[in-house]
Formats: C-alpha cells, sequence, structure tokens
C-alpha cells in the first residue's frame, strides 16, 4: 500500500472552523461598513456642491449661459459633426505617432557608431518638443508650412494632425526609449545565442516586452493627445471646438462648449477605464511575482 492511499481526502469531509467564519464574517461586515461610508461621504459632498451653488447670487445667469438645455439641444447635432473630424484626426495621428516615435526611440537606444548623427538629432528633436507648448507647435506648423508657398493650400485638418504627430511622437518615443532600456540586457544576449539577428531580437523580443511594461504610460499619452485634438481648430479646421464656437458666436451663449466638452469626456471615459484597470493589473502581477 502505498503512503498516499493512506493520506486522508482533504475535501472529504472538510468543515471550515469558526475563527475562520468570524473573519470572513468580519470582513464582509468592514466592506459593507465601507461601501456605505462612500455613499454617505459623497452624497454629503454632492449636497454641499448643490446647496453652494443654489445659494450663489449669480449661480441663475451662470445656469443659463452655460447649462442652457436649449442651446445644449440645438448645438448638439453640430458639435457631433465636427466631434468626427477630431476622431478622424487621432487615428490618423495615432498611427503617425506609433510609427514615428518607435524610429526615434529605436535611434535613441542603437549604439551603432553610423547613426551618431541621428542619436544626435533624435535627442534635440525630443528635448525641444516636449518643452514647446502644443498649440505654439500647431501655429508653427498650420502657417509656417502653408508660408513656405511650396505646396499650395493644405487642409488645416492635415496640418493640425502633421503639428500633433510632431508633438506627441516626442513624448511617445521617450515612454518606449525608457521601456527599451528596461528590458534585461541578458533578454537581448539570449535571442542572439539563439540565432536570431539584431532586427529580429527588437522586433519579437525586446519591442514585446518594452511595451507591456510603458502600456500605462503609452494609454496616458493616447488620452492626452485625445484632449488636444480639439486645439486643431485654432487653424480653422471645424471640429467639436470650432463648431461650439460658431454656434457661441451666433447665439451668445456658451453652452455650446459645455457640449464639447462632455464629448470629449465621453471619448476618453472608456480608456481611462481601461487604463485603471490595466495598471491594477500590471501591479497586481508584480505583486505576486508573476511576469509583467
Amino acid at each position: 500500500m502505498s503512503i498516499s492511499d493512506n493520506r486522508p481526502d482533504d475535501l472529504a469531509g472538510h468543515q471550515t472552523s469558526e475563527v475562520e467564519l468570524s473573519r470572513r464574517a468580519y470582513r464582509k461586515r468592514q466592506q459593507l461598513k465601507s461601501v456605505i461610508t462612500s455613499l454617505i461621504s459623497t452624497i454629503v459632498l454632492a449636497a454641499i456642491i448643490v446647496v453652494g451653488l443654489e445659494m450663489s447670487p449669480g449661480w441663475p445667469r451662470v445656469k443659463e449661459t452655460f447649462f442652457s438645455p436649449e442651446y445644449f439641444a440645438a448645438s448638439l447635432p453640430e458639435v457631433l459633426a465636427g466631434l468626427w473630424l477630431n476622431v478622424k484626426v487621432l487615428v490618423v495621428a495615432l498611427i503617425g505617432v506609433a510609427i514615428f516615435a518607435t524610429l526615434i526611440a529605436l535611434v535613441r537606444t542603437s549604439n551603432n557608431p553610423v547613426l551618431f548623427p541621428l542619436r544626435v538629432l533624435a535627442a534635440l528633436y525630443t528635448t525641444i518638443m516636449r518643452g514647446v507648448p502644443m498649440i505654439v507647435v500647431l501655429y508653427l506648423i498650420g502657417f509656417g508650412i502653408p508660408g513656405l508657398g511650396i505646396f499650395g493650400r493644405i487642409d488645416p485638418s492635415l496640418l493640425g494632425t502633421i503639428a500633433v504627430v510632431m508633438g506627441y511622437s516626442a513624448y511617445v518615443a521617450e515612454v518606449l526609449r525608457a521601456g527599451f532600456n528596461d528590458v534585461h540586457p541578458s533578454q537581448r544576449a539570449s535571442a542572439r545565442s539563439l540565432g536570431l539577428t539584431a532586427g529580429q531580437t527588437t522586433r519579437m523580443i525586446v519591442i514585446p516586452q518594452a511595451l507591456r511594461k510603458v502600456a500605462p504610460a503609452l494609454m496616458n499619452d493616447f488620452i492626452s493627445m485625445q484632449k488636444d485634438v480639439g486645439l486643431i481648430s485654432v487653424l480653422g479646421a471645424v471640429d467639436a471646438v470650432r463648431a461650439a464656437q460658431i454656434e457661441v458666436a451666433s447665439t451668445y451663449n456658451f453652452t455650446p462648449y459645455v457640449v464639447a466638452s462632455l464629448l470629449f469626456i465621453l471619448m476618453s471615459v472608456p480608456f481611462i477605464l481601461l487604463n485603471d484597470w490595466y495598471t491594477a493589473r500590471l501591479r497586481k502581477r508584480e505583486l505576486s511575482g508573476g511576469t509583467v
């Protein structure tokens, strides 16, 4: 007879101890208490804000100027149509930033002496572009390129897309560079020992690991880019912000700006929640000793 035959079945007849049951009950009570406390504090805070606004002498005027249901409904179709341009610019800019920023990051992390001039240019580019406000980049690209008189008339939305790509590529490139440098050198050495070329090592080993490490930071940059695509309105592109501005000019009511803001918020909320979920999941795996 083997030892396993003499071992009692752990699952058969198993009963939870009184101590464990009391611990579970205590945790449930604490959890319920936390939920109730959170709800009460939220209701109290909301009540304070509402009462404070209602007691403000200028609230009726502000409410009519910024939160008018009539102007909200009237401006929503035009602002929503303008938002479609923001979405198209965002998609194209996202692709452009992904390509351009990856190239910059690869150049900056390369040790090839032939690429030294490109490394210097990439370092200067990321330093300068991260220090220049986005709206200034839009002005420089949006009015500087047409001023050269080489390309003829260029659509403002295209110029705005180019400016967004140039501005955000610097930020994303630095995030990617940090991710590339965070991959342990032994990963590259192991890949090369298996016969992979330098390009295959970068494409199949380094980039996937780096992306997993810096995904939360990249999502934050994407969320910021969602918001900044609204700045292309300064170039004359009729996006959501520009459509709201046109409505405001004709009605002298600022509710259309609130409409545009709400649409941008609704567009970004899913990605914010996704970023929070992925960050929490990543942290949980790190604390449990799992692979990032």
